[in-house]
């Protein structure tokens, strides 16, 4: 055997490690309305939370990190596709029955993992849609869903917890179904013969707040938005579910230790009704979200323990958000607003969840690789529309022109490589901003300044907007009279960019 011919084995040898030490294992933490200022590593003093912090001290904290838009199912479809949720119609926050809004025939998220050579789950919240219409059978095998968009395995439960239906959804069947009882769901009139909170507000064990829409069908003693009748076995209950999709994302990892994977483990804190495990109860003097925050950062704790038993630390990457801002009252009575003792969900931020100002999209970012990533804290300006791009350079997966088109490659900045980040952002709330060099623009809107039922401004003006946020974070001066230049600049930025969506 020749040493040229050993070089070039050597060589390869060298090329094929290199290669497989850039495909570590993924796992996306996405939780459910969390607010920059929700944790103890971005400041927060009433209460902590250890094991995400943990991930923020031998990783990166991301200081201008974002989700697309400032509710759910918009910021999950962007996530999903790389695409601007404003881009397409329809996907607004979703009802419990609608039908998939991810296109089947487009590059996703999971889909580029899968291509990778990797095994892909979701566990947790899917809120994007199953089935092809609003009509189907809940009875039997429910596609396309998540394993039609690039997952190997699912387990979910459709929409959010204070929507029905109730109940898991592993891959297509649902969960402990009794043919015997057929379940219906219905959001426009009553099925069945279930009590409601309107009807029945005395077998309420979480009281509704006025007006919210959470006096439809009751389950597990909770008023739910929409109707639902049968099955009754497969209906869970809200103290079980965060421990459901714990063990069954754990049971994941253990049975793809042996090869790389991809797992979205999408939580539900700290989404209303909030419902904590009864180990959690009155563990933070928040009220019941305080409690599930507690809850949702130990779920985190037992992730990483799980990749350690499994000798999978070092060779993991955790990312680590929220899919839009803080709300107090969403629509239960559950104290997180009797009970808010000081704590700022929102940080410094203005806003919250539904709104155009940085609190509705500006999240907790944090991105753990131990031995790969050095710890350190980046204002490098990222977004969530920016993973799909980002992970198909890190695994040599070629994007056509058309596919992921708002998704931009961040994988320098998401390691820690480089401070910089987009050039641009846009953000989508009942409005759209553009974010560019630590300025923003918020478009005119005739909507609602401020949203009475969850005391959260939502920043829509029929002027335009201008804010430093170097100097203002909290956006409380408007320099749009002071630089019209700017302002004309970032209308008409805002215009190509929406442009350039048509003109795909």
């Amino acid at each position: 055997m020749s040493i040229r011919f050993l070089l070039l084995l050597a060589i390869l040898s060298v090329a094929s490690f290199t290669y497989a030490q850039q495909k570590p294992n993924v796992v996306l933490i996405y939780v459910d309305d969390l607010g920059y200022g929700d944790l103890s590593s971005y400041g927060a003093t009433k209460v902590f939370t250890p094991n995400i912090d943990k991930l923020a001290e031998q990783g990166i904290r991301f200081t201008r990190g974002y989700a697309t838009s400032a509710t759910c199912t918009p910021s999950r479809y962007a996530l999903m596709t790389g695409e601007y949720p404003w881009r397409k119609q329809g996907t607004g926050v979703l009802p419990g029955n609608a039908a998939l809004i991810v296109p089947t025939d487009r590059v996703t998220l999971p889909g580029v993992f899968k291509k990778a050579g990797y095994k892909t789950a979701v566990v947790g919240k899917w809120h994007l849609g199953l089935g092809d219409a609003v009509e189907k059978n809940w009875n039997e095998d429910i596609k396309p869903g998540p394993n039609e968009v690039g997952f190997d395995y699912s387990f979910i439960f459709p929409a959010t917890a204070d929507r029905v239906p109730t109940v898991f959804i592993e891959n297509h069947r649902v969960v402990g179904l009794d043919p015997a009882d057929p379940i219906l769901v219905n959001y426009r009139e009553k099925v069945g013969s279930d009590p409601t909170g309107k009807e029945n507000p005395e077998l309420l064990k979480m009281k509704a707040s006025p007006n919210h829409g959470h006096d439809n069908t009751i389950v597990n003693g909770i008023g739910r938005i929409g109707y639902l009748s049968g099955g009754t076995k497969a209906r869970w209950t809200d103290e079980e579910v965060p421990l459901t999709f714990l063990q069954k994302a754990k049971d994941f990892i253990v049975e793809n230790r042996k090869q790389p994977f991809f797992l979205f483990y999408s939580l539900t804190e700290p989404h209303v009704p909030r419902m904590p495990s009864t180990y959690f109860k009155g563990k933070s003097d928040l009220g019941y979200r305080g409690d599930v925050i507690l809850q949702m950062d130990w779920a985190v704790g037992e992730i990483v323990k799980e990749l350690e038993l499994q000798g999978l630390t070092k060779n993991t990457l955790i990312v680590f958000t929220s899919d839009n801002g803080p709300v107090l009252d969403d629509g239960y009575e559950d104290e997180a607003v009797t009970k808010q003792n000081g704590h700022m969900p929102a940080g410094p931020l203005r806003g919250g969840k539904y709104s155009i100002f940085e609190a509705g999209t500006r999240v907790p970012w944090i991105v753990s690789w131990p031995g790969k990533i050095k710890a350190g804290e980046s204002d490098a300006l990222i977004s969530q529309v920016d993973l799909l791009a980002s992970f198909a350079n890190l695994l040599r997966q070629p994007l056509a022109s058309t596919d992921a088109p708002d998704s931009h490659n961040m994988l320098r900045a998401l390691m820690g490589k480089s401070k910089q980040g987009r050039e641009t952002l846009v953000q989508h709330a009942s409005t759209l901003a553009v974010v560019k060099d630590n300025w923003k623009y918020i478009h005119p809107s005739n909507g609602p300044a401020y949203n009475k039922l969850t005391a959260i401004e939502l920043g829509n003006s029929e002027q335009p907007q201008l804010y430093n946020l170097r100097e203002d974070i909290g956006e409380r001066h408007n320099l749009a009279a002071q630089y019209p230049e700017k302002v004309e600049e970032f209308a008409k930025l805002l215009q190509e960019i929406k442009q350039k969506g048509k003109s795909r």
